[in-house]
């Protein structure tokens, strides 16, 4: 859905726009675009955030393994199709907060993970998030604060105070942190703490979306949940 739509609420076609973070093809289960707010929360800023994903090409799941051992078993972060994807730098900026070293779950098992991630308490110890955001880089720029969440441990390529240009990979998708299966967290902020600044809604400019059986080009826009789309390398 692109900004200009008159179905958006206010309040998202005020979206600053920013860069997508991923190269491929990605889908979106978390998204703004829908009225309901994508994390239904104003916890942590994450009111307009963004959980991105792969799926098989029939969009049907996540990763390689069959079902039935995700659901009565266990399957490897590394079946996911987005386990180690590079992740890249919204908008030019400076990296203020860059914490790695939280380890990744490496067995994924639906069940036990949705009761650890809804019941567990996987809550910020002080200042460190890990607990909850996984590994994660924060980069401030003219957009706001950009928060990328749930990064794949020892992945950074950046660190506290190096600047950074939009496009430039900075760390890799993992499953670090309340995370239940490998996935990109991102979201921006007012300010560089999340449990006191306020969500930016923000849509992403440059992207593809598959509608009606073919690839077409979105300017500005917000990806619709589940709807699939991509970005090319420059």
């Amino acid at each position: 859905m692109d900004l200009t739509s008159h179905a958006l609420p206010a309040e998202l076609r005020r979206a600053v726009v920013v860069d997508f973070p991923l190269r491929g093809e990605w889908a979106a289960t978390s998204t703004p675009a829908e009225r309901i707010p994508s994390h239904g929360t104003d916890y942590f800023a994450q009111r307009y955030a963004y959980d991105f994903y792969r799926l098989t090409s029939d969009g049907v799941k996540p990763y390689s393994a069959p079902v039935s051992k995700h659901l009565f078993g266990s399957i490897p972060a590394e079946s996911c199709l987005c386990w180690n994807a590079p992740v890249f730098s919204a908008f030019a900026g400076i990296v203020i907060d860059a914490r790695d070293g939280w380890p990744d779950r490496r067995r994924l098992s639906f069940l036990p993970d949705m009761l650890r991630a809804t019941f567990g308490g996987a809550e910020p110890r002080g200042d460190d998030f890990r607990p909850l955001t996984g590994n994660y880089i924060i980069v401030e720029g003219e957009k706001g604060f950009a928060m990328y969440g749930h990064l794949r441990e020892g992945s950074f390529l950046v660190r506290d105070g190096e600047a950074v240009e939009s496009g430039q990979a900075i760390g890799a998708v993992g499953n670090s942190g309340n995370s239940t299966i490998p996935h990109l967290h991102f979201q921006l902020q007012s300010g560089p703490d999340p449990r006191t600044a306020t969500a930016i809604p923000c849509a992403f400019t440059g992207y593809e979306r598959f509608h009606k059986g073919s690839w077409e080009r979105v300017i500005d826009g917000f990806p619709g949940g589940l709807e699939r789309i991509r970005i090319r390398d420059p």
